[in-house]
């Protein structure tokens, strides 16, 4: 099982969501965790009970809102805390220290820090590095109208003193409106349709799938993407 961390306050519950889609496409077993202060896949995510908490199935991924660590989520599915949870991959998103904590995340194969250029999302979001106590490596994701250096490099100076080891490669994403457009319309129609996102949107969710799993090939995932589109 693999544990993915994606942290940060700029709001990436829909690109988890994508992410998840092209992995339960290459049939792996997935779960996502909304670990967010706000839980907004509880409003994105159609769910015919919902409760205080809850796993529920969409389009092939499991999501699960409301919990507070692993074991209530076991407790939830009928386990006890010393079995597994049935999942190749668990992808948790959190904006806050207490859900970075809870799920240790510092444990987890791959952490991504989630964030746009604005100054909510990029003080808020390094609220949660600030609180760090062991050295963490991890992976930019960022979210831009123009991607400048200027802005990495404000976001290095931001960090300075953190605990934190950026890997030298960045995942970028343009911010286009037509791809907000596709995401919102999902949401209306309670769909994961990817036939009318950017290009460089999809070469992201391509480069950060291959990432995750490891074992499957780049030409697979894009498979994956392209059967996705065929069917939207």
């Amino acid at each position: 099982m693999k544990k993915v961390g994606f942290i940060g306050a700029y709001d990436k519950t829909d690109l988890i969501i994508y992410i998840a889609k092209v992995i339960a496409t290459l049939n792996k077993k997935v779960l996502v965790i909304d670990a967010t202060t706000n839980q907004k896949a509880k409003y994105v995510v159609p769910t015919i009970n919902p409760t205080v908490r809850y796993v529920t199935d969409f389009e092939d991924i499991d999501i699960a809102v409301g919990f507070s660590d692993f074991d209530d989520i076991k407790k939830y599915l009928g386990l006890n805390n010393e079995q597994e949870l049935d999942y190749d991959v668990i992808l948790v998103d959190t904006d806050n220290s207490e859900g970075f904590e809870k799920y240790e995340l510092q444990t987890a194969q791959k952490n991504y820090f989630v964030t746009s250029f604005d100054n909510y999302s990029l003080k808020k979001g390094l609220e949660i590095l600030s609180r760090i106590q062991d050295v963490l490596s991890l992976t930019k994701v960022l979210f831009s109208r123009d991607i400048i250096k200027e802005e990495d490099d404000y976001l290095n100076f931001l960090s300075l003193g953190y605990k934190i080891v950026w890997n030298e490669y960045r995942i970028y994403f343009p911010i286009e409106n037509g791809d907000l457009s596709v995401i919102y319309e999902n949401q209306r129609v309670s769909k994961i349709k990817f036939k009318k996102l950017s290009v460089p949107f999809k070469d992201g969710l391509v480069y950060l799938t291959d990432e995750i799993l490891g074992d499957v090939s780049e030409t697979n995932v894009r498979r994956a993407v392209k059967s996705i589109e065929k069917n939207s």
